[in-house]
């Protein structure tokens, strides 16, 4: 079989511990698209043929039965043709491949899944365990190669300090150090790239788009773990932040700019001026933020975001809203993509917004996803130093930002997605939202030439 020499690595312990019935829990962390399922795949072939005649039952689960487990089931498939077992095989109730008496049986690691029943004695798997829960794991998976004592091999990228990867790694290690037996197993794109030019090639882009220290470049290619909490930015980061440009009141005809649009829960007040706006604040309420980008494209290849203009009102019913804000992105800065928060309460002004500008307004739901991937989107941006402040001038917009990015917060959930806020009881995270948004407004266009002119994408 045709595996690289860390693959070849991890199968030599495997069926090390398979012929000697060692029982051993490996644990296997190999870069993003570094070979994992190749591995699981040809190590499942090798040992389907090695029990073909006296049979024996090898479980493979995934989080997820589609796509995953379909996706681990036609692998296998794939990797039996090419060894020309194609007619031998045989498929079973969706889930099952038996060859002779052997068989492989796909399951789904799903919380709601039913798994209990299925006994393995020729080897476990467990397939992206990172995301595959570990009450999951320990009451039903775990117990499945008891009787036969089965080797047991957990393969993924590593995520936060609370996984079930990063548990069994932990123990792993311990172990190590007790009698010596190698049972943890690490790859990262380094390490696979000595095998792969092409994949290094990737990777260096990936890191120069991302920056070294976003979470999805640590923990998929360099399997770092990221802590269970923090600080969603570090001082290195708001300092990438920092613009020399100036803040503008209005803008150079011959820029393109976008806008990301926060809005606020409304607030109820009798109170007029000044002296509302003094209570509401006094009161906690939120606020309704448009930040306003300049989209620079002198660098064609990776465009620089520079915040030209942010306003922002407080405690302001939506309805008396509308008349500004139609004025500010449609006839003052004539925003080429605006990005509304349509979550809640702001559906109704995103639809307004629409009706009134046109295809130009992006309406954006947050869910748990959707904020995560904008967050990790955000990330990028700062990392590479593409999105940019303008210099300090001491304005209360300024300063509402600076300190919304030093108390916005982190918190990295087992499916590999994130929340960041700004907890609150510190303050509100309005400025912080309004500039996630402008960033997914920059997704919407993209440049036709080095000198700045923009198109539609």
């Amino acid at each position: 079989m045709e595996l690289r020499p860390y693959q070849l690595e991890v199968a030599r312990a495997a069926m090390n511990s398979i012929q000697q019935g060692l029982g051993l829990t490996l644990s296997v962390e190999i870069a993003r698209q570094g070979g994992k399922n190749e591995l699981s795949a040809h190590l499942e072939v090798l040992l389907l043929t090695l029990h073909m005649a006296r049979g024996g039952t090898l479980i493979k689960c995934s989080p997820t039965f589609k796509p995953q487990t379909i996706i681990s089931m036609e692998r296998l498939k794939q990797r039996l043709d090419d060894y020309c077992f194609d007619g031998i095989y045989r498929p079973q109730m969706g889930y099952i491949i038996q060859l002779g008496n052997a068989k492989a049986i796909f399951l789904s690691a799903e919380g709601s899944s039913s798994v209990v029943g299925h006994t393995a004695d020729i080897l476990l798997e467990i397939d992206e365990s990172q995301d595959v829960g570990k009450e999951k794991y320990s009451r039903e998976f775990r117990p499945m190669g008891s009787a036969a004592n089965v080797t047991t091999i957990l393969y993924g990228t590593t995520w936060n300090d609370d996984t079930l990867l990063e548990e069994v790694k932990q123990a792993n290690l311990e172990l190590e150090r007790k009698d010596g037996i190698r049972r943890h197993f690490r790859y990262d794109w380094q390490e696979v790239g000595r095998c792969n030019p092409d994949y290094v090639k990737f990777v260096e882009a990936e890191r120069q788009r991302l920056g070294e220290e976003h979470p999805l470049f640590r923990t998929q290619y360099a399997l770092l773990p990221i802590k269970h909490g923090g600080g969603f930015l570090s001082r290195q980061q708001i300092a990438l932040l920092m613009g020399e440009h100036h803040r503008q009141s209005h803008p150079d005809g011959k820029r393109t700019y976008i806008a990301g649009v926060d809005l606020a829960g409304e607030c109820e007040t009798g109170m007029a001026g000044e002296s509302a706006l003094n209570n509401n604040r006094a009161k906690g309420c939120d606020s309704t933020v448009i930040t306003i980008a300049e989209l620079d494209a002198a660098d064609s290849a990776q465009p620089v975001l520079k915040v030209a203009e942010q306003y922002r009102w407080t405690g302001t019913p939506h309805s008396q809203l509308y008349t500004q804000m139609i004025e500010i992105l449609r006839n003052v800065w004539n925003c080429h993509r605006i990005v509304v928060d349509a979550t809640g309460i702001g559906q109704p002004v995103a639809s307004f917004l629409k009706k009134e500008l046109g295809s130009k307004v992006i309406p954006f739901v947050m869910t748990s996803r959707s904020k995560s991937d904008m967050g990790f989107e955000l990330l990028s941006l700062v990392n590479s130093g593409r999105l940019k402040l303008y210099e300090q001038d001491g304005s209360p917009e300024y300063q509402q930002t600076l300190f919304e990015l030093e108390r916005a917060r982190a918190q990295y959930r087992p499916n590999q997605t994130m929340n960041f806020y700004v907890a609150p009881h510190e303050g509100h995270d309005d400025f912080l939202m309004s500039l996630a948004l402008v960033v997914q407004a920059a997704k919407g266009v993209s440049p036709r030439e080095a000198r700045g002119r923009l198109r539609e994408s």
